[in-house]
Parts: C-alpha cells; sequence; structure tokens
C-alpha cells in the first residue's frame, strides 16, 4: 500500500499562500531547494486542488510534474488542458484510496488547504512533510482547511538548512 504524504511549503504563521494564492515571497533559493527537488522524485503521483493546478496554467504551466501520474481535483475546470493530466471530478478521498491501494511509490498530496482537510478527515494522510519558511505573512491561506475534528502526528525527522528553512516530518498518528 502506499503512503499519501501532505508535502507543503508554508510560513511560520501557518498559510501556504497568500488570498490570492500568490507564493512569492518563499525563498527560491538556497541549500533547501536541492532537497526539496530529491524529495519530489521520490513520489509516483501527484493529488492537487484546482486551485493549486491554476497556478501554474496562470505561468502556461499544464504539466507541473510530468515524471509523476497527475491528478487534478474539480468538478469545475472540465478537460485537461494537458493529456497526462487527469481531471478527477469525484470525491478526493475516493481517488487517494484507489491511489493508496496500488503498488509503488509514495503519492503527493500538493495542495491546497481545502484538499488537505478532506483527505485528512477520511484518515487519507499517512505522513505531514512541512517546509517551514522564515517569513510572517499575517494571513492568507491556511497549511489546512477547517477539520471537525483534530490530527495527531508524531514527530519524525527534522533538518534545519543555512537558509532559516527548517523542513519537519510527521506520521499522522491512527
Amino acid at each position: 500500500m502506499r503512503k499519501l504524504v501532505y508535502h507543503i511549503a508554508t510560513s511560520v504563521d501557518g498559510t501556504i499562500a497568500r488570498d490570492d494564492g500568490s507564493v512569492d515571497y518563499f525563498p527560491t533559493e538556497g541549500d533547501h531547494i536541492a532537497d526539496y527537488l530529491a524529495h519530489l522524485q521520490s513520489y509516483g503521483a501527484v493529488i492537487m486542488g484546482k486551485k493549486t493546478y491554476d497556478q501554474g496554467l496562470s505561468q502556461g504551466v499544464t504539466d507541473p510534474y510530468p515524471w509523476l501520474d497527475t491528478y487534478v481535483v474539480s468538478k469545475t475546470l472540465g478537460p485537461s488542458p494537458n493529456p497526462r493530466v487527469k481531471v478527477w471530478d469525484r470525491s478526493p478521498e475516493a481517488l487517494a484510496r484507489e491511489l493508496r491501494a496500488q503498488r509503488g511509490k509514495p503519492v503527493y498530496l500538493c495542495g491546497g488547504a481545502q484538499l488537505a482537510a478532506a483527505m485528512f478527515e477520511h484518515g487519507q494522510v499517512d505522513e505531514l512533510i512541512v517546509k517551514l519558511n522564515p517569513v510572517l505573512l499575517g494571513g492568507g491561506i491556511p497549511v489546512v482547511g477547517r477539520l471537525p475534528a483534530h490530527v495527531t502526528l508524531r514527530l519524525t525527522g527534522e533538518k534545519r538548512y543555512k537558509s532559516g528553512v527548517v523542513l519537519l516530518s510527521y506520521d499522522v498518528v491512527r
């Protein structure tokens, strides 16, 4: 069974993007970037919400992870703008269950907050990896949307970078 990993960048005050979805405040250079790119290679598939996918589309990127099986959860996107990218218009947790039941590399839950909340609510997230960036925003889109109950996490790893970024890894306690 594959793991589903919510791997997300956040500010110290817990936001993954500005209210408009932009992430221009995250450092794009530094000693943490090579590790992040290497980590992306460890995944076999990616699931993202429409708002997350739209960020790439606005820049002309129709297949942001061409080495991964890519799924966009959306009831409004319509036909995929790229034949490699599959649009999933049903329950996101059903997609997660289907992918987790397969053999292969872990599944990367890329974002966003509402999709992550649905996955946590339905017990589909196995691991949380947080790339904590040294910045305060004072508002924006939270790491996860509203949950009906708390989720307990167990710290499994941490790494500090000279750039000030801290990588935290957690298992979801069932």
